[in-house]
């Protein structure tokens, strides 16, 4: 008790101190840098991480936020944690992007090296700018310095010896299923988000915040790292170099896609608190003009966009095919045999609910039509099936492929494919409520 008291009595003018001290000392290291070449290692980010995330929590809790001298200097911290957290993020991709089996990564890297330089040259921007706030409120600039030595990166011409065999785990074939299911699953989920041409600025305010924000990104970004924790759990433990080079390859592909929501939610986070809305008040709005004529908010939005956006959509769409390949080397497959829906046949109701069936589950199935063959995925190739069917006066066909669609499709069938003899259509069974 005697050790809560003393901490207490600590006034805020000495706390504020205390916990400014680190964070002015990395704001004074890199105002002296020259160019945004000068490195921003991983540990610098996490320096800047870390000491700045606790400024605003101490600052937050003296109500900085209602205080027109402090506001400022509040906001200015909460711009070097978000900056750097996604500086953090983009210099895990430019670090390990030769491990993630990707091709043709030039343009990407390209793309992501001027992303850098956004964030290093947007800090260098930000540095002097606290250490004369910081004065203001009188608040001390430690006369020390870090050096450069003190961040180096995490890079050496040095590795370790791989003597931890890459083995494959038991149940490995179920999990690989389903997280190559889910690969595709999220990219399916995605696709009303995605675009395949840089947006001008035009089209860019169009979409944010109104479709693309942080609460959708983040979303994603949970799904895509849930996703990689169940591979790392469940299938494959070990590094990059060894192993099964597929299953490494997708492994890569949402890896990428994690790290770039990552960058894309702290940067959407940043944009949409603190410089798309400044709120009713004078200071709110008068920070706001300091922070945007420190922080270009085209660019900004340029890097969110047209870089990490643009890549995550390419990066899902791109991976889905060794996604799919993997998926259809690991089904377990069997067939089914199955009625043909009584009266009208494979119409455009009961077609499209077994292709949405297959899709759901994402791996190859085929209905079988004496000796040909239709992919059931697809409402159009059902409905080419069904005009034979009827021609031929067939009643019952066959389905081969993932057993967990036919399973599905067995179900739906013993309910006529979800319509009465009229057409009409009638409640589907529970276990297929995704359909709905």
């Amino acid at each position: 008790m005697e050790f809560q008291k003393t901490v207490r009595d600590i006034s805020f003018a000495e706390k504020v101190r205390i916990f400014s001290y680190d964070y002015l000392k990395c704001c004074t290291y890199i105002s002296k840098f020259t160019s945004p070449k000068y490195l921003f290692t991983k540990k610098l980010f996490s320096r800047l991480i870390g000491i700045s995330q606790v400024l605003e929590d101490f600052l937050d809790f003296h109500g900085a936020k209602n205080s027109k001298d402090w506001y400022f200097y509040r906001e200015l911290t909460a711009a070097v944690r978000h900056l750097s957290l996604g500086g953090y993020s983009q210099t895990h991709i430019l670090n390990r992007v030769g491990f993630y089996g990707l091709s043709d990564i030039k343009p990407f890297e390209k793309e992501g090296t001027a992303t850098f330089y956004f964030f290093r040259k947007t800090l260098m921007k930000l540095a002097p700018v606290i250490l004369d706030e910081a004065r203001r409120l009188n608040i001390p600039v430690p006369d020390e310095n870090y050096d450069m030595d003190d961040f180096p990166g995490i890079i050496t011409s040095e590795m370790l010896d791989y003597d931890i065999d890459d083995i494959d785990k038991d149940l490995q074939k179920k999990n690989i299923v389903k997280i190559a299911s889910e690969f595709l699953s999220i990219a399916a989920n995605f696709e009303p988000i995605g675009f395949y041409e840089p947006y001008e600025l035009k089209e860019i305010l169009e979409i944010v915040p109104s479709k693309v924000n942080e609460v959708e990104m983040r979303r994603f970004e949970m799904l895509v790292h849930n996703l990689q924790s169940s591979f790392d759990t469940y299938v494959i433990h070990g590094g990059y170099r060894f192993g099964n080079r597929k299953l490494k390859d997708l492994r890569g592909f949402f890896s990428v896609v994690f790290h770039l929501l990552q960058m894309i939610g702290r940067l959407l986070h940043f944009y949409e608190r603190h410089l798309h809305e400044a709120g009713y008040k004078d200071i709110y709005k008068q920070v706001q003009d300091q922070l945007l004529s420190l922080i270009n908010p085209e660019e900004l939005l340029d890097r969110t966009i047209n870089y990490g956006l643009y890549y995550v959509c390419h990066f899902l769409t791109t991976g889905k095919e060794l996604a799919q390949e993997i998926l259809n080397e690991n089904i377990d497959r069997t067939f089914i045999t199955v009625g043909v829906p009584v009266k009208l046949g494979f119409h455009s109701r009961p077609s499209l609910l077994v292709a949405k069936t297959v899709q759901h589950y994402g791996g190859q199935v085929e209905l079988c039509v004496g000796e040909d063959r239709f992919d059931a995925s697809s409402v159009l190739d059902i409905q080419w099936a069904g005009g034979k069917i009827q021609k031929e006066n067939i009643t019952k066909v066959t389905f081969e492929g993932d057993t967990r669609a036919l399973k599905d499709i067995e179900i739906l069938a013993s309910v006529n494919y979800g319509e009465d003899t009229m057409g009409k259509g009638i409640p589907l069974p529970n276990e297929l409520n995704y359909l709905r």
